[in-house]
């Protein structure tokens, strides 16, 4: 598909006999009244070369008003060239991103450029860069710790859900961990949502530890619902070199392994730096944005110029009639 010029308005175009059919109309009404008329030559026999001057003056006016008149309708039928433009691929898919924003996320056991990070950093990066690839989808953000929130509605704004992402910290509704609340949560979301394919990325970093809906009935639930749920789990086997302040319950692979496998969807360790480069590829290669979209022809309009060409004459000619007097 190629770039084309057209017209927004063509139908404008009949307006430009209706200047001759006004001064018709006009010729018309005249000359059912009574008048004198006289010859131009009579009229000008005395001015000698002022004839030739002015009727040279009313020839030029007459030109500059079609002129004017004639921009003025091209201007109203508005021409543009019409450009086709890729369009944002659209998958069909509504991706919710339910994250674990419980106490446990304080611990730095990870690194970034050889400084300690906590697992609440990792959390929000391995969110951003999952975002990043994600354009076509609908994606919405879930945290939860004692309960669980809607932190972001289901968009094609990414950049929002990415923010919404940035700015969350923990304590903001507890620091347990209710992983079945915050997966119930994700599957009300989606089971009201029309996409042909619906997915939950889960991360959390410790065992089930409050709320009211236990995860394994929440796997059950997405099973039911052909809800496809991905897992990841965050974290060291062991709790060494902790404070007592510190101390979280191990993590539970096993059951995030099993709300994965139940609903047809992958689970994930990560413990190292490594293994978190690599669970991005692991993402993107899962939920992949397939679908192409026709492109978008954009249409660029080009009446401002025949708009200001006439504009410029009839303020040229307004000048030009000052002078004269």
């Amino acid at each position: 598909m190629t770039e084309y010029f057209s017209f927004a308005s063509p139908w404008a175009f009949v307006a430009i006999p209706l200047p001759l059919v006004a001064a018709w109309l006009l010729k018309a009404r005249r000359e059912q009244t009574r008048a004198l008329r006289v010859p131009s030559s009579v009229v000008f026999e005395d001015l000698g070369g002022a004839q030739t001057g002015i009727l040279g003056d009313i020839r030029t006016f007459t030109v500059v008003l079609w002129a004017v008149w004639l921009l003025g309708v091209l201007a109203l039928a508005g021409p543009q060239i019409v450009q086709p433009t890729a369009a944002l691929p659209i998958s069909g898919r509504d991706i919710v991103l339910a994250l674990d924003l419980s106490g446990s996320m304080e611990r730095k056991d990870f690194s970034f450029d050889g400084t300690s990070t906590r697992r609440m950093e990792v959390v929000k990066e391995i969110g951003a860069t999952f975002l990043r690839g994600r354009s076509g989808d609908r994606v919405g953000l879930v945290m939860f710790a004692d309960e669980p929130f809607l932190a972001a509605a289901p968009t094609f704004d990414l950049s929002a859900v990415e923010t919404a992402l940035r700015n969350v910290e923990i304590g903001t509704v507890g620091r347990s961990t209710a992983i079945g609340d915050g997966l119930g949560l994700s599957l009300k979301i989606l089971q009201r949502s029309p996409a042909v394919s619906k997915v939950v990325i889960l991360l959390s970093d410790g065992a089930n530890t409050a709320g009211n809906v236990s995860p394994e009935s929440a796997a059950q639930l997405a099973k039911k619902l052909g809800i496809k749920v991905h897992t990841i789990m965050l974290g060291t086997d062991t709790e060494e070199n902790v404070s007592s302040a510190m101390i979280t319950p191990k993590r539970d692979t096993v059951t995030l392994a099993d709300i994965a496998k139940a609903s047809g969807g992958e689970s994930f360790l990560i413990k190292t730096n490594d293994d978190l480069h690599k669970l991005a590829a692991s993402l993107d290669r899962l939920e992949v944005s397939t679908v192409a979209t026709p492109a978008v022809l954009v249409p660029h309009n080009l009446w401002p110029y025949p708009a200001g060409l006439a504009l410029a004459l009839c303020l040229a000619g307004f000048f030009a009639a000052r002078r004269a007097t």
